[in-house]
């Protein structure tokens, strides 16, 4: 009974300890009209397969961008729940050396991206794809 007592008290203390850490961190939450929260929305009929749910712990604080927004009805979702990329404008090219030969690069914005989103692709690919970058 004395050893049962004794670890009683050691999980009393375990837990006194780490109550106060949550304490120290915990604040209260106050939200303002135009404030950006979580919310519970029903998917488009496209997205059914996405689970509609996720832990509290993935979200992260917002600060509202209005530019950064993408309308759903832009961006076309396939039944795989897939979209094509298009590409916008070539901001930058490069050629890499290598040792037998030369590689041709161009970096690509992509529409619903950011420029610091903008990907180096095989400038090959993309004249025969997109020719119209290119004129």
């Amino acid at each position: 009974m004395e050893k049962v007592k004794v670890i009683k008290e050691r999980l009393k203390n375990a837990q006194s300890c780490q109550r106060s850490y949550l304490d120290m961190r915990r604040r209260d939450l106050e939200f303002k009209e135009d404030n950006w929260v979580a919310d519970r929305h029903e998917l488009q009929p496209e997205m059914s397969l996405v689970h509609p749910l996720f832990h509290v712990s993935m979200l992260k604080k917002v600060v509202g961008d209005l530019a950064l927004i993408v309308l759903v009805e832009t961006i076309e979702v396939k039944e795989e729940l897939t979209y094509e990329e298009i590409p916008i404008a070539i901001l930058d090219s490069q050629v890499r050396k290598l040792r037998n030969k030369e590689i041709a690069s161009v970096k690509v914005l992509w529409r619903n991206q950011q420029v610091e989103e903008a990907t180096w692709e095989a400038e090959e690919e993309i004249k025969k794809k997109y020719p119209h970058l290119f004129e």
